[in-house]
C-alpha cells in the first residue's frame, strides 16, 4: 500500500495519510496567507477557500461524466462518501480559478501567491518525501486467514491458483460503511468471473460473520476471517472499509479507503486492464 492511503485513526475520525498531508498543506497555506494578507490588508483566505471547493466540485463532476452510468440514481451523484474524485481534475479547476484571481486582484499576488507556493512546497515536501521513503508496488501479503469452515489459507496461494486479479475488502459487521458497501461487492462478484473477490473479517467470531450474512441474505464466495486484525496491521489499514487491488502477479495497484460505490469500483476495475 502507498504510504499515503495508509490509514490512522484519530477519535471519532479515519482518514489517509494523504488526506492528512492534504488538510495540513491547506492549513499553511492559509496560514501564511492570513499573516502575508493582515500586513498588507488583504483578505486571501475566501480566495484560498473558492479554490479550494471549485476543485472538489470540479474533480466530482469529471468523476461523475466518466462514471455516471455505474451510479443507479441521480441523487447518488451528491453521495460524495465513494470518494469518487478526479483528483487532477480538480487541481486544473482550483488553478483555473486562482490564476483569473491573480489576475483580476492585482492587490493579492503577494499575499495569496505566496499562500499557494506555501501550502505546494508543505505537500510536495511532505507527501513526496513520504512516498520516497516506502517502495511502491507493495506484493500481496502472506497473512494466515481463517475460512468458515475452518481451514487456514493465504491470499498469494489464492492468487497463484486463481491466475487472475485480486480484490481484497477488509470489513466488519460493526462497520457501517462496511455494510453498505457488501451489495455492491455481491453483484460485482456474480458478474465479474475475470476477478477474485475477497471479503476478510476483521476481528469477529465465526458465529458473527455467519449471522451478519444471513441477516443480510448476503451470497458472497472467499469470505475469510483475520481474528487478530493481522492483514490490516500488514498493509497498513487502521480502519475499515479498505479495499486493496492486487493484479494477477500479486502486486498492489490501487487501494480505496473508506466505503465504496458501483462507480468508484468500476473505475479501479479497470485499472487491471482487461
Amino acid at each position: 500500500m502507498s504510504p499515503l492511503d495508509r490509514s490512522l485513526v484519530i477519535g471519532p475520525l479515519a482518514l489517509s495519510v494523504g488526506q492528512l498531508l492534504l488538510m495540513l498543506s491547506i492549513v499553511i497555506a492559509l496560514i501564511i496567507g492570513g499573516w502575508l494578507g493582515r500586513r498588507r490588508k488583504v483578505n486571501v483566505g475566501d480566495s484560498i477557500f473558492n479554490a479550494m471547493l471549485l476543485g472538489v466540485i470540479g474533480a466530482r463532476l469529471v468523476f461523475i461524466v466518466q462514471y455516471g452510468e455505474s451510479y443507479d440514481t441521480f441523487w447518488s451523484w451528491f453521495d460524495i462518501r465513494d470518494r469518487g474524485f478526479e483528483p487532477l481534475a480538480g487541481l486544473v479547476v482550483a488553478l483555473v480559478y486562482l490564476a483569473w484571481r491573480l489576475w483580476r486582484q492585482p492587490h493579492e499576488r503577494g499575499p495569496l501567491g505566496t499562500a499557494v507556493i506555501s501550502g505546494a512546497l508543505t505537500w510536495s515536501l511532505t507527501a513526496g518525501a513520504l512516498t520516497l521513503m516506502v517502495s511502491q508496488g507493495a506484493s500481496i501479503p502472506s497473512t494466515a486467514l481463517t475460512t468458515l469452515k475452518h481451514d487456514e489459507v493465504t491470499l498469494p496461494t489464492m492468487l497463484s491458483e486463481a491466475d487472475r486479479p485480486m480484490v481484497v475488502n477488509l470489513w466488519a459487521s460493526w462497520c457501517p460503511p462496511c455494510r453498505r458497501e457488501m451489495p455492491v461487492f455481491e453483484q460485482a462478484q456474480q458478474e465479474r468471473d475475470d476477478v477474485t473477490f475477497v471479503f476478510v473479517n476483521q476481528g469477529e467470531s465465526l458465529s458473527t460473520v455467519s449471522a451478519f450474512l444471513q441477516q443480510e441474505s448476503l451470497t458472497l464466495d472467499n469470505v475469510y476471517l483475520d481474528r487478530n486484525n493481522a492483514l490490516g496491521h500488514d498493509v497498513g489499514a487502521m480502519a475499515m472499509p479498505t479495499t486493496l487491488y492486487y493484479n494477477a502477479d500479486g502486486t498492489l495497484i490501487d487501494t480505496h479507503f473508506g466505503e465504496l460505490s458501483r462507480a468508484t469500483l468500476d473505475r479501479s476495475l479497470a485499472r487491471f486492464n482487461l
